[in-house]
């Protein structure tokens, strides 16, 4: 699904020392949910569990990893905001409900893990500056594709019970 190469390393005050990745994610087949308010992620989230638990889906994550992302992000003066969550599946997957159907067609990555460590509202907006700046300094633009968080398991001793891969969209400068 996807092939990885090691980029440089950038420090943070806010996060460890933290290498950054270069990930070509081939195109994949989602299940989408979505949630809308001040905290979407929870909303879009149980949507998920709510869907994909009793199919099984998430008793492997290997095999059905989960992506989500700001639709539409967050604006000055308003709590309210959209979350939607992917959860990679089959060709035999059948949309129902609040879930739709969506096929991603990939592209190519700078990846950085937030390791779940302090307070997320602070951290990972500071992992994902530390992906701008890495990306200033480079020699890649900003691509068109989508920006991703990929949903992974706590890493041991983790303030929270979750970690993200910070997905940023690149394109080679032409």
């Amino acid at each position: 699904m996807y092939d990885e190469k090691p980029m440089s390393t950038e420090r943070n005050s806010i996060m460890k020392e933290a290498p950054i990745r270069m990930i070509t994610l081939s195109p994949f087949r989602v299940a989408s949910v979505y949630g809308f308010g001040a905290q979407p992620e929870s909303e879009a989230l149980q949507k998920l569990q709510a869907w994909a638990g009793p199919r099984g889906f998430l008793d492997r994550p290997g095999e059905h990893r989960t992506f989500g992302f700001n639709n539409p992000s967050p604006s000055p003066g308003s709590p309210n905001y959209g979350y939607e969550i992917w959860i990679t599946v089959g060709p035999e997957v059948q949309a129902s409900g609040d879930v739709e159907i969506k096929d991603f067609p990939g592209g190519l990555y700078a990846v950085l893990k937030w390791d779940g460590m302090g307070d997320p509202n602070e951290s990972i907006p500071a992992a994902w500056m530390q992906l701008e700046k890495w990306r200033e300094s480079s020699s890649y633009q900003m691509g068109s594709h989508q920006w991703l968080e990929e949903h992974l398991p706590a890493v041991s001793g983790a303030d929270n019970d979750f970690c993200l891969d910070l997905y940023m969209p690149i394109a080679e400068k032409g």
